[in-house]
């Protein structure tokens, strides 16, 4: 789900022509370059069906929102990766519109030494992957402002932190 930043919590104030600390024309957003894998595939190969080089698989560079709940994708990639529909759920955009999304997957994300398995959100004008905070949170990743970087939990850059409260 998307909120409007309003109810996050979140300002996103950019002054027009603002340069980031990184010298990049986009102040305020964090990209991330991720590996987006059919889990269908995965299991697939584990089973001797598919060869390994088989399994479908893309790199993207997604936007990084703490804001956002989910993994959010537009359709060419949910095509390219084959990802089943599992049903649909209803998305509010941070300009408050309600949109209709489908529900597909599942899809393993793949970030640096991490791996999370989700279910994905296809919303019709989605033109860019978006990776919201419920996939980081199983990630063990964090944003890091100063750099405009997502990166590795640093208190535990081996292996992911989960909560098992």
């Amino acid at each position: 789900m998307v909120l409007p930043a309003e109810k996050t919590g979140t300002r996103r104030m950019v002054a027009p022509g603002a340069v980031s600390p990184t010298g990049e024309n986009r102040m305020g957003l964090v990209y991330a370059e991720i590996e987006l894998i059919s889990v269908d595939d995965m299991a697939l190969f584990s089973r001797g069906y598919i060869a390994e080089d088989e399994i479908k698989r893309v790199r993207v560079s997604a936007l990084v929102d703490s804001g956002s709940y989910s993994l959010v994708i537009p359709n060419h990639i949910k095509e390219q990766l084959g990802l089943r529909v599992l049903g649909e759920r209803m998305a509010i955009l941070a300009n408050e519109l309600e949109v209709k999304g489908t529900v597909v997957g599942p899809v393993e994300i793949r970030f640096e030494n991490r791996r999370t398995t989700v279910d994905a959100v296809v919303l019709a004008d989605r033109g860019e992957v978006l990776l919201g905070s419920v996939p980081m949170e199983d990630l063990d990743v964090i944003i890091d402002p100063k750099r405009q970087k997502l990166i590795v939990n640093p208190d535990y850059p081996y292996i992911p932190l989960t909560y098992a409260k």
